[in-house]
């Protein structure tokens, strides 16, 4: 039985390459910089990867995600191998629940093994929806369970306008996303090295060569920079789809929702994404780690601590406005020992022409102790011999 559905499975495959790679990719007309921009998506959004929305059409709109619900069953996923919940080389048993789930799938077999590797990257290339269920049930024991930590998840990231009531976006009540929480996912996707490397796979194969499988997102081909994240499709949902790309250190998130006809959530996605590419451009200020400042210690066996940047820290400004920016650093000019490792001991603040731009936390490169009472009174004499010199 299996062997049937490999090779069908595998004809499958080779039809969908064919015409993926045959067929012209959809082209998106660049909008000139300062002209407005129109979407044929019920529901768009294009933001940095700061967070700030750069353009929105009705972006809070409840609308059902289709298979685009699976960046939140990714997310959940990557996180549980980070956290050493799981492993890749982890086999997972398919149930008979994942046997039934219908529309794109691998066509597990009840009782199946696969690893968690392969599953990811069956939910990841081809939206595989008995793969997001089997890998959902073996991190949380239930689809249900699964569900309610995706639910979870969503109330973290402070998704206001989403609802999951399975793991795979298949057709259901009360199952929706608006394409702002659907860009905000992807901004948390993309912190991810994992889960970018799990969308960013072209094509795979699965049970030893027998399937072969072709990513849905033909942005990996079609659009420079592009490297994720996921396609969705319903006749309820219509077409649908988040997307990112990252040039010249500038990375931008596109979501679109119910776009009309086959490519039209692809077209678009690269329209909004042009246009912010012709816009928009990073300004680096600061990277993850660099020394920023330095701070005295009170009381410590050191007597200074360096202050580092928490995280990189990008300005996303419309190109030709990146004069007058202004660096503030709003720290104490000394801490009390002790000091922790990573402690949050100032802001490192951006602005231009007055205006905050963005910031980032200044931490305490390493943990200094609080010294002992002799060593406390050493430094009182020598600093008292010091000031009567």
């Amino acid at each position: 039985m299996i062997r049937k559905i490999a090779l069908v499975t595998l004809l499958f495959f080779v039809l969908s390459v064919a015409t993926a790679f045959s067929a012209p990719a959809p082209t998106a007309k660049q909008p000139q910089p300062g002209t407005q921009l129109n979407t044929s998506a019920v529901s768009a959004v294009l933001m940095d990867e700061n967070g700030t929305v750069l353009f929105q059409k009705d972006p809070h709109k409840r609308l059902p995600p289709a298979s685009v619900t699976k960046i939140m069953t990714l997310l959940l996923a990557v996180e549980a191998v980070e956290q050493g919940r799981i492993n890749l080389a982890d086999e997972v048993n398919a149930s008979e629940n994942a046997w039934r789930q219908g529309g794109s799938q691998i066509w597990l077999e009840p009782g199946e093994r696969m690893t968690v590797k392969d599953l990811l990257s069956a939910v990841a290339v081809v939206s595989a929806n008995d793969a997001a269920v089997a890998l959902m049930e073996h991190i949380y024991g239930s689809e249900p369970a699964a569900v309610e930590a995706m639910n979870q998840r969503a109330e973290t990231l402070g998704l206001a306008n989403t609802h999951f009531n399975n793991v795979n976006g298949l057709p259901t009540t009360e199952h929706y996303m608006s394409a702002y929480d659907a860009a905000l996912i992807g901004r948390e996707a993309v912190m991810h090295p994992l889960y970018m490397d799990m969308c960013g796979i072209k094509e795979t194969w699965l049970r030893d060569g027998k399937n072969w499988l072709v990513n849905t997102n033909k942005l990996l081909w079609w659009y420079k920079g592009g490297d994720g994240l996921k396609t969705g499709w319903t006749e309820e949902a219509k077409y649908c789809f988040v997307g990112t790309a990252k040039r010249d250190g500038l990375r931008l998130i596109a979501a679109v929702f119910a776009t009309p006809e086959p490519r039209s959530h692809l077209r678009e996605s690269m329209k909004l994404l042009d246009w912010g590419f012709a816009n928009f451009s990073a300004v680096p200020i600061v990277t993850q780690g660099t020394v920023v400042e330095r701070l005295k210690v009170n009381k410590g066996v050191d007597k200074e601590i360096q202050l580092v940047a928490a995280e990189d820290l990008n300005l996303i400004i419309g190109k030709g406005q990146n004069k007058n920016l202004q660096k503030k650093i709003i720290a104490e000019s000394t801490v009390n020992a002790p000091v922790a490792e990573g402690q949050k001991c100032g802001e490192l603040i951006v602005l231009q022409d007055g205006k905050e731009m963005g910031k980032v936390d200044l931490l305490a490169e390493k943990s200094i102790e609080k010294a002992g009472l002799i060593r406390i009174f050493q430094d009182m004499l020598t600093n008292m011999f010091n000031l009567s010199r």
